[in-house]
């Protein structure tokens, strides 16, 4: 077994509340949908499960300010719910699922830095990638991605990470707390004019933006990734891989405005692996990010793992 699944009973309870009567669309039918398709398809056991630890302060300090982090733990409700920001809940299960979400990524990287072709998903909530060094967003409180990273960046093997954000918005967050650092080559594709109407101009020259417009399908989306990113990537040469895996530009989705299948996913994987094992001896991580419509979201999770596994 290859391939650690990484994540936790603590991220089914974070609850974002009711939205008109039903559900949050970010809530724990996302994970436990996830669950049920790779059992029914077979793919579990061939997983190594892991639970996913809690973050420390000092590895949330590594991306977030000491400050931002203190201000979410003093902010916590003892019962009931509030607002941290406008679109980001903060109720008394917010914190351990947050912590677990992070400390996931940190489990990860300990996983594939222990042996050679190792990979690992980490099927966790809150997602992360919109949340900068100091403000929440789009349902993120920590940035698990930027955390793993520059905890990787901490181990004497790894000297370069690419980071792969193919969700349908900006990681916005991510670009914030990475863009300048030349260790990081972060590579983003994303629905665009759409929130959180950010991403171009690249903010540094270690961020490559692809930002496509509403509609957008496979047959556009693959030629423009390939173009703005292989190359760069090759020549890079990263020593892991770090993907935001948002599943949310899929066609049955309607938080975005593309088309994308699960053969698109797929079909980007599979080229991520070839650069992995060509490169950094196979090591990639994959952290949940976005993908709400949750049929489409455990079939795209299960073709990623799928070619993850190849």
């Amino acid at each position: 077994m290859n391939l650690a699944y990484i994540t936790h009973p603590d991220c089914l309870l974070h609850s974002n509340g009711l939205v008109g009567g039903v559900p949050h669309p970010e809530n724990a039918r996302r994970l436990t949908e996830i669950q049920d398709h790779l059992i029914a398809q077979g793919i579990e056991p061939w997983l190594m499960h892991l639970d996913a630890p809690q973050a420390t302060h000092e590895q949330l300090c590594l991306a977030h300010s000491a400050e931002y982090i203190d201000e979410i733990f003093r902010s916590a409700p003892a019962s009931g719910g509030i607002m941290f920001d406008q679109d980001v809940v903060l109720m008394p299960h917010t914190i351990p699922a947050a912590l677990r979400a992070a400390g996931s990524g940190i489990a990860a990287v300990d996983w594939v830095l222990a042996g050679e072709q190792r990979r690992a998903f980490c099927a966790i909530r809150p997602p992360g990638h919109h949340a900068g060094r100091s403000k929440a967003a789009g349902f993120c409180l920590f940035n698990n991605v930027a955390i793993a990273t520059a905890y990787a960046l901490t181990q004497p093997q790894i000297s370069r990470v690419a980071i792969i954000d193919f969700d349908v918005h900006h990681g916005d967050g991510t670009e914030d707390i990475v863009a300048g650092d030349s260790r990081i080559l972060f590579c983003s594709s994303f629905q665009h004019p759409f929130y959180p109407y950010s991403g171009i101009p690249a903010s540094a020259d270690n961020c490559l933006p692809v930002p496509l417009p509403q509609g957008t399908r496979g047959d556009t989306w693959r030629p423009a990734i390939e173009q703005a990113w292989f190359a760069r990537l090759e020549q890079f040469a990263p020593e892991l891989i770090v993907i935001s895996a948002g599943f949310d530009g899929h066609l049955l989705d309607d938080m975005g405005g593309w088309g994308l299948v699960e053969a698109d996913y797929a079909w980007l994987t599979q080229a991520l692996t070839r650069m992995a094992n060509t490169h950094a001896s196979g090591r990639i991580i994959s952290l949940l990010e976005g993908g709400y419509e949750i049929h489409a979201l455990a079939r795209s999770v299960a073709a990623h793992i799928t070619a993850l596994q190849e």
